[in-house]
């Protein structure tokens, strides 16, 4: 059975050494050969197919929604609600999974089973993601189409950053919104994804005192002040523009006053992948369509 115990783990790149990621222990032969490989989480399945290797996939969990082919994959379960007995029945010889699936009681029992089983970091930082990758490409015994790939994303994201820095005009604040609960907003803080892509994006967090995912009162919303509110797009107990401007305390705020309300994707916002850059661009436009 594969052991990820710090004292066996390998160190991948500076990068990660740097940012004291928890790393990949490298496998087996036979295990970087996975013919059935089973992917739990949306931005590890994203990865995989993104390096080629998409037909060895024979299962992934509900947040693998991209590329389209994925979802045509059988479903194991949400990649925090993972069933083990779902997992297994697929067979696999390889099992990757975002660092957070669960429950444990799941993910103990397949760490258990002699499958070989991988762990990928996912810390909320865009300067992780062409490690995050180089994870993935190792797991997979893909390490050099990973590389290119890696260089590529972390290209992209420098050219973002570079473009974002340049801007002379002032940063529109930023509240992300989750969702509503109990009619309170559950809102991005610092030390999240949403964060990372808003200042990626060349916005300002609105909320940055707050750590992680928050519920806030109505004085912290009008508190904040934000000029754009930022949602994901579908399902059904994602926010709209209607719902959001009905709460008093985000109509009170400069984006409830100027109707300022952007949705896009999940995955492609908040997954931290190989397509990043390419979503931190669009958010950009989108929160400065009159240019910075």
């Amino acid at each position: 059975m594969l052991s990820l115990r710090p004292s066996r783990r390998k160190v991948l790149s500076t990068v990660a050494i740097a940012l004291s990621l928890p790393l990949v222990l490298p496998l087996a032969a036979s295990a970087k050969d996975a013919e059935r490989i089973v992917a739990i989480g949306g931005t590890v399945t994203e990865i995989i197919y993104a390096l080629g290797e998409g037909n060895r996939v024979v299962a992934v969990d509900t947040t693998s929604l991209y590329p389209p082919e994925a979802t045509t994959k059988p479903n194991i379960g949400y990649v925090r609600q993972v069933s083990a007995e779902g997992v297994l029945s697929q067979k696999p010889d390889l099992i990757i999974a975002e660092a957070g699936a669960g429950p444990v009681d799941s993910i103990n029992i397949l760490k258990a089973s002699g499958l070989a089983y991988v762990s990928i970091p996912s810390p909320p930082e865009t300067a992780t993601i062409p490690e995050k990758i180089r994870a993935v490409g190792q797991a997979i015994g893909r390490a050099e189409k990973a590389e290119e790939l890696a260089r590529s994303v972390e290209a992209s994201i420098k050219a973002v950053d570079d473009k974002v820095k340049a801007a002379s005009g002032p940063k529109k604040k930023v509240l992300f919104a989750l969702s509503l609960a109990n009619g309170r907003v559950m809102a991005a803080g610092s030390q999240s994804s949403a964060d990372a892509m808003i200042r990626l994006a060349g916005g300002e967090n609105a909320v940055s005192t707050v750590t992680g995912y928050k519920p806030l009162t109505d004085e912290a919303v009008i508190a904040a002040a934000p000029d754009v509110i930022l949602v994901m797009s579908g399902g059904g107990q994602h926010l709209t523009a209607e719902k959001a401007f009905a709460l008093p305390a985000l109509a009170a705020t400069p984006a409830g006053r100027n109707k300022a309300f952007l949705t896009m994707d999940g995955l492609y916002l908040l997954g931290l992948g190989p397509r990043a850059a390419d979503a931190a661009r669009d958010l950009n436009a989108m929160l400065y369509p009159e240019g910075q």
